[in-house]
């Protein structure tokens, strides 16, 4: 599409909702183009075999007629545009614009003008509305004298405004001129046969092919799906909802990785609406295994003049396989497969949670599709950058096994997929990297490929061992004094005492689990004798005498907690709720009790959450050290 003319803010008419796109003129057709992504329509030259101006309230409208019936309305242009459009168009095409006028005087007596399947209602020599008979589902006689019209009850075309036009009845005197009758067929049943010959009743009666008890995950339910001429409807026990296939933007077929089920999503623009929820996606589930076999119910005439090379007679296979053919072939819709990217277990997507949900994250050519709720499709185009975040810092719930991608779009927007596993992180980035989509930790803070992995993705090796219950109570008040016995100076390779907090690395090691803390007493037991408490100090009457507690310095770092610090967090809630006469010593207790008779691989999360935050705690100590004065006791660093 190179050359040609644009012009911004372009409506599209209809059942195009209220959103401006881009339009665009060229030498091989036209093309309008949503604005912020979405619906996209390509008109090619050779199919347009009519085109029309009119001013309409505060612009111009283009009229676009196309071979198949279709009528497309692009409003918006201004003045100046219609002498320069209509050169281009009279070049490049070979078609002249007509000039139509638009009757705002509101009479509604005047003449019926059906071109193809577009019916015009005229007062005079002007025009006061148009509809396309391919939006009617029923038509019928009321009496001699009047025709109703009953359009489709298209779920999408309110999702954007909030009045739909749902039926039309025009009255036919019997001495209309028009439309030449006799005693048994009026003038109104001339109009109503002519009518019929374009509109769209017989799909909305007998659907083409049917799929029963089809599980659809939004909106949810299991609904009945008939697919029709022109529309899609799905039958459900509490919903009913119909779709024009011209709402239909793409269609997405995408397998689940070691799953029985396949995704396939039907995107919409304008959404369906429900209540005051929109859904832009239909989210269907399919037993990937399941083999159906479906007859559709076309002529063989319908089937070679209007589908050919689109539709088959009768179709065996997979139903997902199956069910996307017909509703291709039907609707025109594009089909979008997963493409190159493979997760470490060679699947499509790979899991990950946004908004609190888990779901899959399919990294597609184009763009991400999140599914399957809240069905989430994001354009590489609309992306502004990207970012790994690593889990876990600064004593967070998500261990370094889970990784965060946070996607910006140029909008503002953002969205945070999170609790990816890291094993997942080099296939990502490399389809991200290779994307030439931005990355925002990929060397704009001194951060490389390989610093990504380490920061995001570092691995700790560190053992945890169950800590000292009494321990752990004292530990889990930050704001106590770390000294407990002040009278016992142990020596300082005895790490013994489960109170003796004195030095940075000790303290970190028996916080962790305490495996240190034993290979130091049988050290301490086998290569030195035990030292003996000094003598307590007492004053002149013999009372012992109290030593003044150490201020603890406020800008000391936060202690690591320990495993079972963070196992206790998660679970007093409901120990208190399940026993809410416990004591919180008795609570203490089961706590360590159900500890002690968790596994490893249970533990495991609880664990990584304590290296994490040990890690955080080395870093901050090694700040504060060196931030201390030098009258600082070097003892007390480690508060």
């Amino acid at each position: 599409m190179t050359g040609g003319h644009h012009f911004n803010n372009i409506l599209l008419g209809g059942r195009g909702g209220t959103n401006p796109g881009q339009f665009k003129v060229y030498s091989g057709g036209l093309a309008w183009k949503r604005q912020g992504g979405g619906k996209t329509i390509e008109i090619d030259k050779a199919d347009v075999t009519a085109v029309t101006w009119m001013k309409v309230p505060r612009a111009y409208q283009l009229g676009v007629r196309i071979k198949d019936g279709l009528f497309y309305r692009f409003i918006g242009f201004r003045e100046q545009d219609v002498s320069s459009l209509t050169n281009f168009i009279q070049k490049n095409m070979g078609v002249t614009p007509d000039e139509k006028q638009l009757s705002v005087s509101g009479h509604n007596w005047g003449g019926i003008d059906i071109d193809g399947n577009m019916l015009t209602f005229m007062v005079g020599s002007k025009q006061a509305f148009e509809v396309s008979l391919a939006d009617v589902a029923q038509t019928q006689m009321q009496g001699k004298t009047d025709v109703l019209l009953e359009l489709h009850v298209d779920d999408t075309t309110g999702a954007n405004e909030k009045d739909s036009l749902m039926d039309l009845s025009f009255h036919v005197p019997t001495s209309n001129t028009q439309f030449v009758g006799d005693e048994n067929r009026p003038p109104a049943h001339i109009l109503w046969e002519t009518i019929l010959k374009f509109a769209d009743v017989g799909s909305s009666e007998e659907p083409v092919v049917t799929f029963d008890g089809i599980a659809i995950l939004t909106p949810r339910g299991r609904y009945s799906v008939e697919l029709h001429l022109s529309f899609l409807r799905l039958q459900g026990q509490a919903n009913d909802f119909k779709i024009q296939y011209s709402s239909i933007v793409r269609l997405f077929l995408l397998p689940k990785s070691n799953n029985p089920h396949t995704f396939v999503v039907i995107t919409l623009d304008p959404p369906i609406r429900k209540g005051q929820t929109l859904y832009p996606h239909i989210v269907i589930q399919f037993e990937t295994e399941a083999v159906v076999e479906r007859d559709l119910a076309l002529s063989k005439e319908l089937l070679v003049d209007k589908y050919k090379d689109r539709l088959e007679e009768s179709y065996k296979g997979l139903i997902h396989e199956v069910f996307t053919k017909v509703l291709r072939g039907l609707s025109g819709a594009k089909v979008t497969r997963p493409g190159s990217f493979r997760s470490c277990q060679d699947g499509y997507a790979v899991k990950s949670s946004l908004k609190a949900e888990d779901g899959l994250l399919y990294p597609l050519e184009k763009g991400f599709f999140f599914l399957p709720k809240p069905p989430t499709l994001i354009l590489h185009e609309e992306i502004e950058f990207v970012e790994f975040e690593r889990h876990g810092a600064g004593g967070a719930s998500i261990s370094f096994h889970y990784f965060d991608l946070l996607v910006k779009l140029k909008n503002d927007q953002e969205h945070l997929f999170r609790n990816i596993q890291r094993n997942e992180y080099h296939n990502l980035f490399n389809f991200i990297n290779g994307k030439n989509i931005k990355i925002m930790n990929l060397g704009g803070d001194g951060q490389g490929a390989s610093g990504v992995v380490t920061d995001v993705l570092r691995d700790t090796d560190d053992d945890a061992v169950d800590p000292h219950l009494e321990r752990i109570k004292n530990q889990a008040g930050d704001d106590e004094s770390d000294e407990e016995d002040e009278d016992f100076v142990a020596d300082k390779d005895d790490s013994g005492s489960p109170t003796d907090d004195s030095g940075d690395e000790d303290s970190d090691a028996s916080d962790s689990g305490g495996e240190k803390e034993k290979s130091s007493k049988k050290e301490a037991s086998s290569s030195k004798p035990v030292q003996k408490r000094k003598p307590k100090a007492r004053d002149d009457e013999g009372h012992e005498k109290k030593k003044a507690k150490k201020k603890k310095d406020p800008n000391a770092p936060k202690r690591a907690m320990t495993p079972f610090m963070y196992f206790s967090m998660a679970e007093r809630g409901n120990m208190k709720s399940s026993n809410p006469d416990l004591p919180t010593t008795e609570i203490a207790k089961k706590l360590g009790e159900m500890w002690q008779k968790m596994s490893s691989e249970e533990k495991q999360p609880y664990i990584q959450q304590a290296q994490v935050d040990k890690k955080r705690y080395e870093k901050e100590s090694a700040v504060y050290r060196g931030e201390a004065t030098a009258d600082v006791d070097s003892g007390n660093e480690s508060d």
